[in-house]
């Protein structure tokens, strides 16, 4: 309905656009792809006759930009849809973990009614770590004040009048980890931020310390998180996200492909992660409301519409 107005002929699928599903978008002239997708190298070198990548999404690391450019192919996203959307859903872990409201549910739904080891702690007071302070994480510092929660901030752009309208402050990295009860983590993955947190980086957290993270996968060394829980390092973990992440939705992958050993090894401690008391685990939706879906679905079709026209808007790659 919405493309109804631009009198395209369009073809739809219900899984993401893979070898398999490749003929259908293969001489398609817009193919609008999720983050599910993997545009490659290798799948966007068979598309035939493609001028423009419609990703449904803000985050752009699921394209290869490069192959695109070399193969004259625009690439346009959804820079802004979910702000409070992905916000929301991170306080929703933070309340999960601080409450122990998961760890009660599922003891209730077995007629465990006894409040052993459900004791949790007050939000107020606290001090959350916000890492990226974009436009996702400033709406995460305007929740936390509701709370009543003192707020550190980590990000290499500042911004000094939101620093004080909100009334939080912007600390390094490491003064950020040492000192927050929580931290939340809300950066793009790039070669930068990969695997931002492992060993080196959780040893400077406040032991006992939450980590939720709703931004990428990537940006946690999974076998360094996994030593962090055991060893008491960290008290709990809230993740949208997980490192490797289709390994762990497409189990028989693992059966059907070759995988290197360091993939396997990760796909094992993502299960081991979803064992524990202490992990609250969902499955990639903390931008998953009707509102954002709404504004993602308008968005794409105004960047098509747009590049069409000859004025296309929000090109990560052109």
């Amino acid at each position: 309905r919405a493309l109804k107005p631009l009198r395209l002929s369009a073809r739809f699928i219900t899984t993401p656009l893979t070898d398999a599903s490749l003929p259908t978008a293969r001489h398609a002239p817009i193919v609008s792809v999720f983050i599910y997708s993997r545009l490659t190298r290798s799948l966007l070198a068979r598309l035939r006759g493609t001028r423009l990548i419609a990703s449904r999404s803000t985050g752009f690391d699921h394209i290869d930009l490069s192959a695109c450019r070399a193969r004259k192919i625009s690439v346009a996203n959804v820079p802004a849809y979910g702000e409070n959307t992905v916000a929301e859903h991170t306080f929703a872990l933070i309340l999960s973990l601080s409450r122990n409201v998961h760890k009660a549910y599922v003891r209730t739904v077995k007629g465990d009614f006894s409040l052993e080891g459900l004791q949790g702690f007050d939000l107020k007071g606290k001090t959350l770590g916000v890492v990226g302070a974009g436009k996702i994480g400033m709406h995460v510092i305007k929740m936390a004040k509701g709370f009543g929660m003192d707020v550190l901030a980590y990000d290499t752009r500042k911004d000094p009048f939101l620093s004080e309208v909100l009334d939080f402050r912007y600390v390094s990295l490491a003064e950020l980890l040492r000192r927050a009860d929580i931290v939340s983590l809300h950066l793009p993955y790039a070669p930068m931020t990969h695997h931002l947190m492992n060993r080196q980086t959780f040893r400077l957290m406040k032991r006992g310390a939450l980590l939720i993270n709703t931004a990428r996968g990537g940006l946690i060394d999974t076998h360094a998180l996994v030593w962090a829980l055991d060893e008491g390092a960290l008290g709990g973990a809230g993740l949208d996200v997980l490192e490797g992440e289709e390994l762990v939705k497409e189990e028989r992958q693992l059966l059907e492909k070759e995988f290197s050993k360091e993939r396997l090894v990760t796909a094992l401690k993502n299960h081991i992660l979803l064992h524990r008391e202490n992990v609250v685990i969902t499955p990639h939706i903390a931008f998953d409301s009707r509102e954002a879906l709404q504004r993602i679905l308008e968005t794409t079709v105004s960047n098509i519409a747009n590049f069409l026209q000859g004025t296309p808007v929000n090109l990560v790659s052109r």
